[in-house]
């Protein structure tokens, strides 16, 4: 499989290169388009680039997009494009708009195809792909409103056969799709085409899966709201795009992402299809590239270059795939799994299997082994992400006499249910009444807040005073958690970033005011540890731009010959994936005693407790994934043959 002409790459090989994009240079790893095996057995069938910065993606998506416009343009041609919604391609649309406003990039020439639509869906509605596409990106260019096309939810149902074939003539009416721009759903599904659906399908009204109706949950405060029906594309009408690029971010895309670059085209996954179109890019994150063969085994692919790193990942992968300890790996295990260069340069299995093991025990580090007397500064993206994600390590470094602040970036207000506000304001005003005299102002904030939640529909922003009792809320949980490990109120800051503050799900990007709001706190605590949270798979995106503020106040604070010393960077994950062993730089084991104390932690939580708004795809309680998460950490390190432990956390030291 090749790249067509005038695509971005054309080159094969498995080292980093440079691509040009948008804005300049981008650097990627490992694009490789095409990857037999050992065995000569095609691995990658859709040509992937993995590159791990999103705004370097979105630049090089986007410079693809435009250098297309502008060919068009330059020949006296209107170009198509097939778009799509979601979170993924927002950055694509953002540097487009950049581009229109500093570099005159036109959409007067452009005509576009929307991937899909929910049904029923009222244009105006907050949750509608006709209002997210003009507030993300045709508002804010010069595209003829005439040339947007749009999937209609609000038609009636007996209008919408005759509409979606007019929908398919208008396509092939403007000379079919030139550029199709795609994100890809945990069922492997592309635009709404889910699984089951057909490759010769077309426009149409589909049934939503059950898994796509749980994933939009969040968007739409629970998943009763999100509606049963969509109106989409068809796969047919995707592979006549004459290009085609498909994004993925996150650990949680992973292994679909691998299921449709290397599986059998196979109507369950319908994004295996893309494998017939001549000309798919798939664009994918380091997180959402992980379970590919070239990432996650390389030396099952070819010849590979040992070094300690990839031998620990291949001797840990080795050990569970034979269900043997660590030590008991013998040649012939080796030689079974292609694996025998790794041997030949340590001179014998035991040689190989004493450098992983003690590589391995190494990073075990009990509470004499963690930092003491150290100025510590935890950021929290939510408030209940460090008693979720470190509430173990938390406890330790308490004892061990740091100077500990937990700093909660955002107020969590939005996954607060509307009956914990009506109980705390019945709190309230029977409070006032028994005890204070019924007072004016606690009446006419509980008639306020009442009056607006009896109106109140799925999704509509709360108003302000419905904001701060959840956000008030949130902020005594998230110190009643930290009491219990030891710390105080005085211990907590509350820095209410403003890119949270819309009141919506979706948020705004990372701006200069967040980032002097923790660059800040830096300055003032002047840390020598911060804990950042490396989880990238919240369904809502929050620890990922929480991460992004972070990164540009360390790099605004410690930059310059001047500069302080930059404290180290713990990353923590937990709430929705657990660091592999092999990734960790340090496991901290805890007792059965430290895992009771961090889940009574986290059950102060009381608002995300039963049934938490945005639970993801899991639908355990956290403190039953952390427990389950800890608790197998520590499992498989007793079936490599290391120490036996009750549960265990685990971090990356950057």
């Amino acid at each position: 499989m090749t790249m067509a002409s005038g695509s971005p790459v054309a080159t094969e090989g498995s080292q980093a290169r440079t691509l040009e994009s948008s804005g300049g240079p981008v650097r990627v790893s490992g694009t490789i388009f095409v990857h037999p095996d050992i065995n000569g057995t095609v691995r990658e069938r859709i040509p992937t680039i993995i590159i791990d910065e999103h705004e370097a993606m979105a630049r090089l998506v986007a410079g693809r997009i435009a250098t297309l416009m502008r060919e068009r343009a330059a020949a006296g041609r209107s170009i198509v494009l097939g778009l799509a919604t979601g979170s993924t391609p927002i950055g694509v649309y953002r540097e487009l708009i950049r581009l229109h406003r500093e570099e005159g990039l036109s959409f007067s020439h452009v005509i576009s195809f929307n991937l899909d639509e929910y049904y029923p869906m009222s244009p105006d509605s907050i949750h509608s792909y006709h209002r997210f596409m003009w507030e993300n990106l045709f508002s804010h260019v010069d595209i003829d409103p005439g040339n947007v096309h749009i999937p209609d939810g609000a038609l009636e149902r007996s209008a919408i056969d005759d509409a979606c074939g007019r929908y398919e003539a208008a396509i092939l009416a403007a000379g079919g799709v030139d550029f199709q721009l795609l994100g890809i759903g945990k069922t492997g599904h592309i635009g709404f085409n889910e699984p089951g659906s057909g490759e010769h399908s077309r426009t149409r009204i589909v049934h939503l899966d059950s898994v796509t109706r749980r994933d939009a949950a969040a968007d739409f405060f629970g998943e009763e709201n999100v509606p049963r029906e969509a109106i989409t594309m068809g796969i047919a009408t995707i592979l006549q795009a004459r290009e085609i690029a498909i994004l993925a971010t996150g650990e949680h895309k992973s292994g679909v992402v691998r299921r449709s670059v290397e599986g059998e085209i196979d109507r369950a996954v319908a994004a295996t299809f893309l494998q017939r179109h001549p000309n798919t890019t798939f664009y994918v994150d380091d997180a959402a590239a992980a379970d590919l063969t070239r990432v996650a085994t390389p030396w099952l692919i070819d010849e590979v270059r040992w070094d300690d790193a990839l031998a620990v990942r291949a001797v840990t992968w080795l050990a569970g795939r034979c269900q043997k300890a660590i030590l008991k790996l013998t040649q012939h295990d080796y030689d079974e799994h292609s694996m025998s260069s790794l041997v030949a340069r340590h001179g014998s299995p035991g040689a190989v299997n004493g450098l992983v093991f003690n590589v391995l025990g190494a990073k075990i580090r009990g509470k004499s082994k963690l930092p003491r007397g150290m100025k510590t500064l935890c950021f929290s993206p939510h408030p209940d992400d460090d008693v979720i994600s470190m509430g173990g390590i938390l406890r330790k470094f308490v004892e061990n006499e740091n100077e500990m602040t937990v700093a909660y970036m955002t107020s969590g207000n939005i996954a607060v249910f509307d009956h914990d506000v009506r109980r705390y304001m019945d709190f309230l005003v029977r409070l006032d009444q028994e005890r204070i005299g019924e007072g004016t102002a606690v009446r006419t904030l509980a008639d306020t807040v009442h009056q607006f939640l009896e109106a109140k529909h799925a999704g509509q922003v709360d108003i302000a005073e419905v904001q701060d009792i959840k956000r008030v809320i949130r902020e005594s949980e998230a110190v009643s958690g930290i009491e219990v490990m030891g710390l105080t109120r005085e211990h907590a800051r509350f820095l209410n970033l403003p890119f949270y503050q819309t009141g919506k799900v979706r948020k705004d990007p990372i701006g200069p005011a967040d980032v002097a709001i923790v660059a800040e706190l830096l300055r003032e605590l002047q840390p020598e540890i911060i804990f950042v949270a490396g989880d990238l798979s919240d369904p809502h995106g929050t620890h990922r731009m929480c991460k992004e503020a972070i990164d540009r106040a360390v790099l605004e604070v410690y930059s310059g010959p001047d500069a302080p010393t930059a404290p180290q960077v713990w990353l923590y994950r937990g709430a929705w994936q657990e660091w592999p062993v092999t990734e960790a730089t340090v496991l901290v084991p805890l007792s059965q005693e430290e895992l009771t104390l961090k889940i009574q932690a986290i059950f102060k939580h009381q608002s995300q407790k039963d049934s938490a708004p945005f639970p993801g795809q899991d639908a355990r309680e956290f403190w039953q994934r952390v427990e389950q998460r800890n608790k197998a950490t520590s499992a498989q390190l007793d079936q490599l043959g290391l120490a036996e432990y009750f549960a265990m956390e685990a971090y990356v030291i950057a």
